[in-house]
């Protein structure tokens, strides 16, 4: 169930998007936060330079498993504008974290970038508990995906 403090968090995400964007990067954006509501971490994408893994979410992984105990990543949750890659699903279980809350899903973006005419990608999409077990898991959430749509449609305008 998405609450208002999930929209809260998915709508920074967004701005991170946004920012990713500007600096010519894809665009996604995601935000570590702990049980008791403080945001421990955020990032957004770095795969502009070529290193198709600096995606946010497995950097939140990476710093929540070199900073937080067991049980405070269990309790933790992790905010994204896009469904974690199948790749940072398993960093996501590797590390142990909590829930994860997404704006938009694998799903969608497939279809969003067929429709742009953007062929398909290596890795394949999954969906998260296809990648994962035991997580619990949010998304999409209808009235904050049609933003995320608009970020990847002007990405893909401006690298055409």
């Amino acid at each position: 169930m998405i609450r208002d403090i999930d929209r809260m968090h998915l709508n920074r995400c967004i701005e991170l998007a946004q920012a990713a964007l500007e600096t010519g990067d894809e665009p996604f954006g995601s935000v570590l936060v702990s049980a008791d509501g403080e945001i421990l971490m955020e990032d957004h994408n770095h795969v502009a330079g070529g290193d198709h893994t600096q995606h946010p979410e497995f950097a939140l992984a990476r710093w929540a498993a070199q900073h937080m105990t067991t049980e405070e990543r269990q309790r933790a949750t992790v905010y994204t504008s896009g469904e974690h890659c199948p790749m940072c699903a398993a960093a996501h279980g590797w590390a142990g974290l909590g829930r994860i809350v997404y704006a938009s899903s694998s799903e969608q973006l497939s279809r969003w970038l067929g429709e742009l005419g953007v062929a398909p990608g290596r890795v394949r999409s999954l969906p998260i508990q296809d990648v994962i077990r035991d997580t619990p898991v949010d998304g999409p959430v209808p009235e904050l995906a049609d933003r995320v749509r608009e970020l990847h449609r002007r990405f893909h305008d401006q690298n055409r």
